[in-house]
């Protein structure tokens, strides 16, 4: 299996011409009966052997972080719940209250080194483990892993250091929130570090996701946590998706065609959005508040859904159809419970869904088509094209 970076790499290299390429690309266009802008193409394995290592890698990373553990419960052991008796007339003593404070300031020195050990050694090891499988052997999901790995141990670890500071213990919540921006926005700092170095495409992702984080905490700090209510939580991760869904898009721009690593960017950046935009709209119409919505807002949920599948058309990604399919598959089932069909209630959903999902895979391209050319032409001229270019066969080379 090769991929376009691949393709482009063997045409830097001199291996291919440039017009080979584009006419290779074409002609597996032609073959699939799909532009190639619409596959979506994203490298997860190069062949059997990148499970292989990422088995290993997840072995190794996983002891190294329960080495970390183990180092932690030497240096803070684990505290014992103490013998508290029995509270007199059902409150607690003066002793008693301290000894519950002692064990939970020992409890929280534990979890604060267990976090700074195991996440300081899973990003010391993942950096020169990347250094070999990404970039000299350039797989795949190891690459993911590894670099998963290296940002997530570097977020563990600045939340072990939040977690020893005086504000842990104090209940200082506006100073933990800033505290935890800190931590996110240096794990930001080594996704741009490793992206420097390796620019693998999910790393993008992965910082902006920590920026995102960082930006929240300040928020939430600003505003107080105390003040903080589920809805404005709900706003604004929904606005961090929306500004993560406009990045995105400028990745995909400056790729119409999709045959550089800017698409596989684009792609894990759409990836993050979707459930940042998906699970707050539907939060916020009431679908997460129980098993019963109300005709309406299952209603506002497939209204939803459908804007979803004509913004997926028009960008030609699928990954907000993919996080909301849940909410809407619950919202049909309640529909069809609701108006009498209890028995086969999942059955019709199912068949709903699964068929609409086939024919929108199945007639995508005219679907799209059919949309984009309803669009501005100056914001079609940013969206990936709906014809493929015609595949140009070599002079004197016999059709298949």
């Amino acid at each position: 299996m090769y991929s376009d970076d691949d393709l482009n790499s063997a045409v830097a290299a001199g291996a291919l011409s440039a017009e080979a390429a584009a006419n290779f690309r074409a002609h597996m266009s032609a073959m699939r009966a799909l532009p190639h802008a619409s596959e979506e193409d994203f490298r997860l394995l190069n062949s059997f052997n990148d499970i292989f290592v990422s088995i290993g890698i997840v072995i190794l990373l996983v002891a190294l972080g329960a080495i970390g553990q183990a180092l932690a419960g030497v240096i803070a052991p684990e505290p014992v719940w103490p013998d508290l008796g029995v509270p007199a007339f059902g409150e607690l003593s003066a002793a008693q209250e301290a000894a519950i404070d002692a064990y939970d300031a020992a409890s929280n020195r534990n979890n604060a080194f267990t976090a700074l050990l195991a996440g300081l050694f899973v990003a010391a090891a993942a950096w020169p483990l990347a250094l070999f499988f990404t970039a000299k052997r350039r797989m795949a999901l190891p690459s993911i892993l590894l670099l998963l790995a290296f940002v997530g141990g570097v977020f563990a670890t600045g939340m072990g250091l939040v977690l020893l500071t005086e504000a842990g213990s104090n209940e200082n919540d506006t100073l933990v929130a800033v505290l935890v921006a800190g931590a996110a926005l240096v794990a930001a700092g080594a996704a741009w570090l490793h992206w420097r170095r390796f620019m693998v495409p999910i790393t993008v992702a992965a910082g902006s996701a920590a920026v995102a984080g960082t930006v929240l905490a300040l928020l939430a700090a600003a505003i107080g946590p105390d003040n903080l209510s589920e809805r404005l939580v709900l706003s604004l991760v929904l606005v961090a998706g929306l500004c993560v869904f406009a990045f995105a898009m400028r990745w995909d721009m400056s790729d119409r065609a999709r045959t550089t690593r800017r698409s596989d960017v684009a792609f894990w950046l759409h990836l993050l959005a979707a459930p940042m935009i998906a699970h707050p709209i539907f939060a916020l119409l009431g679908v997460t508040d129980g098993d019963n919505p109300g005709v309406g807002a299952a209603v506002a949920v497939l209204g939803a859904y459908i804007a979803f599948g004509l913004v997926a058309l028009a960008t030609d990604r699928r990954a907000l159809l993919v996080s909301a399919l849940a909410y809407v598959l619950f919202a049909l089932t309640f529909l069809f419970r609701e108006f009498g069909a209890v028995e086969l209630n999942f059955a019709l959903t199912a068949l709903v869904i699964g068929s609409a999902l086939l024919s929108l895979s199945a007639f995508w391209q005219p679907i799209r088509r059919g949309v984009v050319t309803l669009l501005p032409s100056a914001l079609q001229a940013m969206l990936p094209a709906t014809e493929e270019p015609a595949y140009a066969p070599p002079a004197g080379a016999s059709p298949a």
